[in-house]
């Protein structure tokens, strides 16, 4: 179990590998959304649209790079090193053992196979196995019920509606839905997730 929260490791499941974000890949992250229609879709919810060309990828990786309470990842698969998505720790909080998954997108082929489903135990064993966390945290944007489908089918738990949380990027107010998952937890939701992504 490491002591520190903020050190960045390869991450690695039976066939996903999440590594530390770097400018670098900007190429593949660009790439990986797609074409327009596409990545306007993968990244309906997020903070920032869909990227014109490798510079304004690079500005989004360099402010997510810049962000010194979050740690992103890119989700690869681990036989080809093909760019399937991100994701990231944020709001890390050692002393109370809290953490939280977000700012994740999946490329747009990939929705509904085992990726997200992978890329979640994967995250989740670092937090609790390696981290220690008591507590992980989802927030999603109350517009977005396929996100929050998905956290409910993890086994989190809805804690409530944070009222006018974030701001959009087109300038509204964001209702925010909280989930969370505890340690006690874990170990059922870690059998399911497992089960789940066995060849069949």
């Amino acid at each position: 179990m490491t002591t520190n929260w903020r050190e960045p490791a390869v991450l690695s499941g039976p066939t996903l590998e999440l590594t530390p974000l770097r400018l670098g890949d900007a190429p593949d992250f660009l790439a990986a959304l797609g074409p327009p229609e596409a990545a306007a879709e993968v990244l309906a919810h997020l903070s920032y649209g869909p990227p014109a060309d490798l510079e304004q990828t690079r500005a989004i990786l360099t402010a997510a790079l810049a962000d010194p309470d979050r740690m992103p990842y890119v989700q690869r698969r681990a036989d080809t090193g093909e760019f399937l998505g991100t994701t990231s720790f944020y709001e890390i909080n050692p002393a109370l053992r809290a953490i939280a998954i977000g700012h994740t997108w999946i490329a747009r082929p990939y929705w509904r196979t085992g990726v997200n489903t992978e890329s979640k135990l994967i995250v989740l064993t670092r937090a609790f196995e390696g981290l220690g966390a008591e507590r992980v945290v989802w927030h999603t944007d109350i517009r977005n019920t396929r996100s929050q489908t998905a956290i409910e089918r993890l086994g989190a738990t809805r804690e409530g509606v944070l009222r006018h949380h974030r701001i959009r990027r087109d300038g509204s107010w964001r209702d925010t839905v909280q989930y969370s998952l505890l340690s006690a937890e874990w170990p059922a939701v870690k059998e399911r997730l497992s089960a789940a992504i066995l060849p069949r």
